[in-house]
């Protein structure tokens, strides 16, 4: 059978697995779980994995992670392609109005209770990897090599007194036999349904998570004077934030975030401590370490001009995504036979992040964005609301949706670029 046949009869197992694939994305959807806490996630995948007859099914990496290995008819020490799809949900409420939108609220986890949703959209990556599984399981007498279904934990990064994601997975020996050859992976985005989109580069920045803890004295409220107050010191140094930006060279864009603050005060106590929990996002890795300087330097003297002192701590730091230029080039004739010529398109950079590049920066391979939503590209290139449509609404967002229909598209993607690297059509012929 040659490439072209397969290629239909993938298409045509793609199609047949579509009704499966939206049923499973609507149970995950309705049932999310946050990171670290995918085990009622990993049992459903690990049982339609082994339903599937795979050759093994491995459980329980890294917390809840699971790995497919399906060999193909290739011979030993061939290309071996691993396809990844997150797990885990965020603690965000569930505001996209559909009948199976979550109600789930996880009461234990720490600094909980949280609302829990797949405000980000990895139910629907999780389904279209169980589909691709199905698809591929169905022609494995005809696949050149091997293929490793990889669904990952605690990308959104785990509690920070525990391990998980992407590297912790590395490190259990997810991949230590077979080795990928190549990794694959995607994200759906508020993008036009169906269409692609793709970088050269960075296509997601580096990340680090940081805790900036300010310490005074605490004292009752009435007598300020006999403690040391951290609130003012916390208010300077969330305001000094805003001018780092201005520090660090403006051709490559890097962001601070301070998303939660904590107090132990309360209305008439200055307590001891603030803590400010935040994420350092850069385009370019290299100046992640600027940054981080320029921070610390900031929370301590900031801290010190009120009496107080601060200390700062960097936590689960995540390379960028990376898509080099020989694997985008072998990538691409694959990505427009799936979609078409006019619905693959480049896109811009990103301060988003994703640990999926611990995989793509260890084996090569690519990541691209899949759109899911009402939209059209204007004439720069960007994504606009359609009339009549839901309109744009970015991944964590209550209001995030995506269409069920494109998730078939996903589902293609994966069986074709595997099917394409296991057989020599998908590989970087040079690097550099």
């Amino acid at each position: 059978m040659g490439s072209e046949a397969i290629h239909d009869e993938l298409d045509e197992r793609a199609a047949d697995t579509a009704d499966r694939v939206v049923a499973w994305r609507r149970h995950l959807h309705r049932h999310p779980e946050l990171s670290n806490r995918e085990e009622n996630t990993a049992r459903l995948v690990a049982d339609q994995l082994r339903a599937l007859g795979l050759d093994e099914v491995r459980t329980g990496i890294a917390g809840h992670g699971v790995v497919g290995v399906l060999r193909g008819a290739g011979p030993d020490g061939g290309r071996v392609v691993a396809l990844r799809a997150d797990m885990d949900a965020l603690p965000v409420r569930d505001l996209c109005g559909a009948d199976f939108a979550s109600e789930a609220v996880d009461a234990d986890y720490p600094g909980g209770p949280f609302p829990v949703s797949h405000a980000c959209g990895h139910d629907c990556h999780t389904a279209m990897l169980m589909g691709a599984a199905t698809v591929l399981a169905g022609v494995r007498e005809r696949l050149p090599g091997t293929v490793l279904f990889v669904f990952q934990p605690a990308e959104e990064g785990p509690p920070v007194a525990e391990e998980g994601g992407a590297r912790a997975m590395v490190e259990a020996g997810a991949f230590a036999g077979p080795v990928p050859t190549m990794a694959f992976g995607m994200h759906v985005t508020p993008y036009p349904k169906g269409y692609v989109g793709y970088r050269i580069g960075n296509q997601y920045g580096a990340s680090t998570l940081v805790r900036v803890v300010v310490t005074g004295k605490q004292v009752h409220g009435s007598t300020p004077w006999e403690g040391v107050d951290p609130m003012p010191a916390a208010g300077a140094v969330l305001t000094g934030i805003g001018q780092l930006y201005r520090q660090v060279s403006a051709f490559d864009p890097v962001t601070v975030t301070i998303g939660h603050v904590e107090d132990v005060g309360r209305f008439n106590i200055i307590g001891q401590t603030v803590t400010l929990w935040g994420t350092v996002r850069c385009a370019v890795e290299s100046d992640m370490a600027e940054v981080q300087r320029r921070l610390t330097t900031l929370a301590e003297h900031s801290a010190a001009a009120y009496g107080a002192t601060a200390s700062v701590e960097y936590l689960q730091s995540v390379p960028p995504v990376h898509n080099s230029g020989p694997w985008v080039e072998a990538g691409l004739p694959t990505l427009r036979r799936v979609v078409g010529d006019e619905r693959v398109v480049e896109t811009g950079a990103t301060l988003g992040y994703d640990d999926v590049s611990e995989f793509i920066g260890r084996f090569g391979g690519l990541y691209v964005m899949l759109g899911v939503q009402d939209a059209t590209l204007d004439a720069s290139g960007r994504p606009v609301p359609v009339e009549g449509g839901r309109g744009l609404v970015t991944n964590h967002n209550p209001h995030f949706y995506a269409d069920d229909d494109t998730l078939v598209t996903g589902v293609r993607l994966h069986a074709h670029v595997a099917y394409d690297h296991l057989a020599g059509a998908l590989v970087a012929r040079r690097e550099g």
